[in-house]
C-alpha cells in the first residue's frame, strides 16, 4: 500500500502538470515518491516521473481544500481515501461498509480513471486497453479495482458471496474465488474487458470453482 507523503513531498506532487500528472524535483524527491507507490518512473528515456493514481488522489484531495484566505465558504467534504491514500476492496476485510455509498463509488470511479489515464500515459500508442507496469507489481489491488469499479461487490470479513482477490504461488496471476457460479463468470467477463486474460479452476481440496486471472500483454 502506497504511504502518505510528507510535506514537502506534497508539494511536489501538487506542482505535477494537471494533464498528465508529470513531476518536477529533484532525484532524492522522486525516488522517495515512487518508494511511496505516488510515483512512478517511465521506462523509456528521458525517464520522466509521473504521478501513479494514488498520487492524482492525493493531488486532487489537496486541491479540493477550501484556501484560507478566499474568507469564509462552503465546507469541503473531507475525501475518505483511508489517510488520503485509495485502496480497492479485495475481499473480506474488516470494518469497512456493507454497502458502498456514494463517496466511496465517487472515489473508485476516480481511481479507475486514473488507472485509465495511467495506461495511456505510459503505451507509445497511448491505448488504455491493456494493464500497465503499476497493475503488474499490484496485481491483486488491479484486479479488484476493476472488479469494484464495474460495481461487483466484495466479500465481507465473514465472507459471504461476494468476491474475494488472492495472491497465488504464481508470479503474475491473482485468484478470484466468488461462491456463486453466475456471479464467477460475471467477474471473468469483468476481468476480460479490463485488459486480463482468466481461466476457471477447481479447488483440489474444496472442489471449488474459482478464476485464476493476469494481465494480457498483448
Amino acid at each position: 500500500m502506497a504511504l502518505s507523503p510528507t510535506p514537502a513531498q506534497r508539494r511536489v506532487i501538487d506542482a505535477a502538470d494537471p494533464s498528465t500528472g508529470r513531476l518536477r524535483g529533484t532525484e532524492a524527491q522522486l525516488a522517495a515518491l515512487v518508494k511511496r507507490g505516488l510515483a512512478f518512473r517511465h521506462p523509456r528515456p528521458p525517464h520522466d516521473h509521473f504521478l501513479t493514481p494514488a498520487g492524482h488522489r492525493i493531488r486532487d484531495a489537496d486541491a479540493e481544500q477550501p484556501d484560507p484566505s478566499a474568507g469564509p465558504g462552503p465546507a469541503a467534504a473531507p475525501p475518505d481515501t483511508g489517510g488520503g491514500v485509495f485502496a480497492a476492496r479485495v475481499g473480506g476485510e474488516e470494518d469497512v461498509p456493507d454497502d458502498a455509498g456514494p463517496a466511496r463509488l465517487r472515489e473508485v470511479r476516480g481511481a479507475w480513471q486514473g488507472l485509465l489515464e495511467l495506461r495511456r500515459m505510459t503505451r507509445p500508442d497511448g491505448s488504455a486497453e491493456l494493464p500497465c507496469t503499476w497493475e503488474r507489481t499490484h496485481l491483486v489491488r488491479a484486479a479488484a479495482l476493476a472488479l469494484e469499479a464495474a460495481g461487483h461487490r466484495p466479500a465481507g470479513p465473514a465472507g459471504d458471496d461476494g468476491y474475494r482477490v488472492r495472491a497465488t504461488p504464481q508470479p503474475e496471476a491473482v485468484a478470484v474465488h466468488q461462491p456463486d457460479g453466475t456471479a464467477l463468470r460475471e467477474c471473468a467477463a469483468t476481468l476480460e474487458r479490463a485488459g486480463w486474460q482468466t481461466g476457471e479452476h477447481t479447488e483440489p481440496r474444496t472442489r471449488r470453482r474459482y478464476l485464476l486471472a493476469s494481465p494480457r500483454k498483448v
